[in-house]
C-alpha cells in the first residue's frame, strides 16, 4: 500500500533530519533539502517496481571495492564484528558492529572510534519523546567533529565530517546496503535504484545504529544515528552497520547537547583492515 498524501508529507519532513548538510564540491548538500519522494517510499513501493536478481546486482566485495567508487578499496573495512562501547554522561552505550554485512561502514566507523574521533562530540538532532518538546520516538543523531568545539555555531552542527589527515581532504564512505540473500553489499545505491525488492539484511528496528548522509548516496562521513522506535521506512536508503545490544535506557534519555564522553574499541579491533 502506497503512502497516503499527509502519511507521505511527515515521512518526507522527518526524513530530512538525517540528512548531512554543506559537503564538498563534489558532495553538495544542505541542511533544508530532503530525500526524492520515490527515495523516501522505498520501502511501500519496492514490489511494484521491475526487479533483478538479487545475486546479480550485489557483485563480491572485492569486485565491489575496485569498480564501485574510486578510492573504495583503500578504506578501512571490518572483515567480521567488532563491540564498542560509547559513553554518554557516565553511562555506557554497548553496540555491536556487523562488518559480515557492512564491511566498509562498519570499518569507517570502528576506525574513527579508534582515532578519537568520537570522544567530546555533541548529539546535535535529538527527536523523540526527551526532545524539547516532546516528539514520537524517531533518531538521535550525532558525530560531527565540528561540534567537540565548545564555542563551533549551532546553526554549523550537523554539516562537518570526518577531515582525513593523510589526504587533507574529508572522507566519504559510499552507501552499503546488503539485501537479504545476496552474497555481498551493494554499493552507491539505494535498494530502489538497484532495482532490488529484498529487504536488506541490517534494517531499521529498534537500536539500529546507521549513517546519517545528504541526498548524495556517497556522502556519508562520521555522523550516525541511533533508532528510537523501528523505522521500516528508511530500509534500504540508510546504511545500518549495527545494534545497541546494551545501554538502549542511556540512548533513550540523551538530549540534545550532550556529549559523547568516549567511544573505545572493547572486542574485534584485530578485525579492522586497510587502516590509515
Amino acid at each position: 500500500m502506497r503512502l497516503k498524501f499527509s502519511e507521505f508529507l511527515i515521512v518526507f519532513v522527518i526524513v530530512s533530519v538525517l540528512l548531512v548538510g554543506g559537503c564538498s564540491t563534489q558532495q553538495v548538500s544542505s541542511e533544508t533539502s530532503s530525500p526524492s519522494p520515490t527515495a523516501t517510499e522505498a520501502s511501500t513501493n519496492a514490489t511494484t517496481q521491475a526487479t533483478t536478481e538479487t545475486t546479480t546486482d550485489a557483485k563480491s566485495v572485492s569486485e565491489a571495492t575496485q569498480e564501485a567508487i574510486p578510492g573504495m578499496k583503500d578504506l578501512p573495512r571490518l572483515e567480521g564484528k567488532a563491540t564498542v562501547v560509547m559513553t554518554v554522561k557516565g553511562s555506557p552505550i554497548t553496540i555491536e558492529v556487523d562488518g559480515t554485512n557492512a564491511p566498509i561502514t562498519a570499518g569507517n566507523f570502528v576506525d574513527l572510534v579508534q582515532r578519537g574521533v568520537y570522544d567530546g562530540l555533541v548529539f546535535h538532532r535529538v527527536i523523540g519523546p526527551q526532545s524539547n518538546p516532546p516528539q514520537a520516538p524517531f533518531v538521535v543523531q550525532g558525530g560531527d567533529p565540528q561540534s567537540k568545539d565548545p564555542k563551533i555555531s549551532v546553526n554549523r552542527l550537523g554539516t562537518g565530517g570526518f577531515i582525513d589527515p593523510k589526504t587533507g581532504t574529508e572522507r566519504y564512505i559510499p552507501l552499503e546496503i546488503k539485501p537479504q540473500g545476496a552474497k555481498a553489499p551493494i554499493y552507491g545505491k539505494t535498494l530502489e535504484t538497484a532495482r532490488i525488492n529484498q529487504p536488506p539484511v541490517l534494517t531499521h528496528k529498534l537500536g539500529a545504529v546507521a549513517m546519517a548522509r545528504s541526498q548524495m548516496p556517497d556522502s556519508a562521513s562520521s555522523q550516525f544515528y541511533f533508532a528510537l522506535a523501528d523505522l521500516g521506512f528508511l530500509d534500504g536508503n540508510y546504511a545500518v552497520f549495527g545494534y545497541v545490544t546494551e545501554g538502549m535506557d542511556v540512548v533513550n534519555k540523551i538530549q540534545q547537547g550532550d556529549r559523547i564522553d568516549s567511544a573505545k574499541v572493547t572486542q574485534g579491533a584485530e578485525n579492522l583492515k586497510n587502516k590509515n
